[in-house]
């Protein structure tokens, strides 16, 4: 069986009355109904693909040896749109993927991400000083991002000097306002890592992350080349910290606008582990994952996708499945530990997000600090409707653009 035809998800949004970027679940649901998998155009870039929202057919899909990251399998592209430098796990087949994955594992441990924490409370105290001491502040410039962006770097043992400038790089490599734009910021971003690669080199007694991936081999003397360095650091800062970014900003936003929540968490803070799980459930910063490419023909829910297609596994659509989670559009911080975990927001099987703890590290201690120290905290007027948040136009990424708020 094969689609009718190709989905414009613009267009279906226009149809449905919603905006794809504020409402995507609407447009999640919509598909389906009519079935678990559909060839659809996205937003923005206009990119043509298969889209997989079906529960079942998500989790089969993200184990599928068939469906390979390596983009050079791709039938459409030739690269990856220039969008990443380097080669990193998001971008290579299985057996290079598990060589990289092996090789960096050892420096995620949950010892090395526990022993963040103090600091990373450091970082927030003094951010949420800041924040509180405001009379107006926005929670993605102000608090979100440089907390995270702070963490990463301080992680990958970048000089404070030398961080100015990267964010700028980074929000125009995923939100690009021209081809051109996003190139310079591309050859900005690979001539900064190319330097903190070279120092990492030159250090001799560091223990920053990247010294140590710079050093690191296994039992055989296997090494990663410059390249794999390369697409090995571009990954972890970008998303080392959008992601991360995106998961505070989206969950304090919806604690604010759910108040019987946020009053249940403020009197019980032994909630916040799965008042975390429920934000990363009912927000989904990573909406999609990567494109992956049919090895050879394959059929998912009797729809055959033919070999070299692109196909985007919905890790938002995953998480807002009734028969998984009921009343999945309700924001509830005492779900059941099996529904509140049905989300797939840091994938699945051999991709499974390495710093998904570090990832909900910083988001407890960030969510928990900011609410103590912000008692009164509510929403800035004009951003109060749900309409008035601008949610930035991204497949993989969702986020707000800024969420003005009134500290007190």
């Amino acid at each position: 069986m094969q689609p009718d035809a190709i989905v414009d998800l613009e267009e279906l949004a226009e149809k449905e009355g919603v905006d794809a970027g504020t409402d995507p679940y609407h447009l999640y649901a919509r598909l389906r109904e009519k079935g678990p998998v559909h060839r659809v155009r996205v937003p923005v870039t206009k990119d043509e693909c298969w889209l997989v929202v079906g529960p079942e057919e998500a989790r089969a899909a993200l184990v599928d040896r068939r469906l390979s990251n390596d983009v050079t399998l791709s039938a459409v592209w030739k690269d990856d749109g220039s969008l990443a430098i380097g080669r990193n796990m998001l971008q290579v087949d299985e057996v290079r993927h598990a060589r990289l994955r092996k090789l960096i594992a050892r420096e995620f441990t949950a010892r090395r991400v526990q022993s963040l924490r103090p600091r990373i409370q450091e970082i927030t105290d003094g951010l949420v000083e800041a924040v509180a001491s405001a009379k107006r502040a926005d929670l993605v410039a102000d608090f979100a991002i440089p907390l995270t962006l702070t963490v990463i770097c301080e992680l990958m043992g970048v000089a404070e000097e030398d961080r100015g400038n990267f964010h700028a790089w980074s929000e125009e490599i995923l939100k690009p306002r021209s081809p051109r734009s996003a190139g310079e910021a591309l050859q900005a971003v690979t001539g900064f890592f190319a330097e903190l690669i070279d120092g990492a080199r030159r250090r001799e007694d560091g223990d920053d992350l990247l010294t140590a991936l710079v050093r690191t081999n296994d039992e055989d003397g296997d090494r990663l080349s410059d390249d794999e360095l390369l697409g090995m650091v571009f990954l972890l800062f970008v998303a080392g910290h959008e992601t991360t970014a995106s998961l505070i900003t989206s969950g304090v936003l919806s604690l604010l606008r759910h108040p019987e929540q946020l009053g249940a968490l403020r009197a019980d803070w032994s909630a916040l582990d799965g008042a975390i799980e429920e934000m990363l459930r009912h927000g989904a910063p990573v909406q999609a994952t990567a494109f992956r490419f049919a090895v050879e023909p394959i059929t998912v829910a009797g729809t055959v996708i033919p070999a070299g297609d692109p196909v985007l596994v919905s890790l938002g659509a995953v998480s807002r499945v009734p028969e998984q989670c009921p009343y999945p559009d309700r924001f509830r911080i005492h779900r059941p530990h099996a529904e509140a975990r049905s989300h797939l927001a840091f994938g699945h099987g051999a991709h499974h997000c390495i710093g998904a703890p570090l990832a909900r590290l910083e988001a407890s201690i960030a969510i928990r600090t900011l609410l103590e120290r912000c008692p009164g905290l509510r929403l800035a007027d004009g951003a109060e409707p749900v309409e008035e948040v601008v949610w930035r136009p991204n497949a993989m990424l969702r986020r707000p653009d800024s969420l003005e708020v009134v500290p007190a």
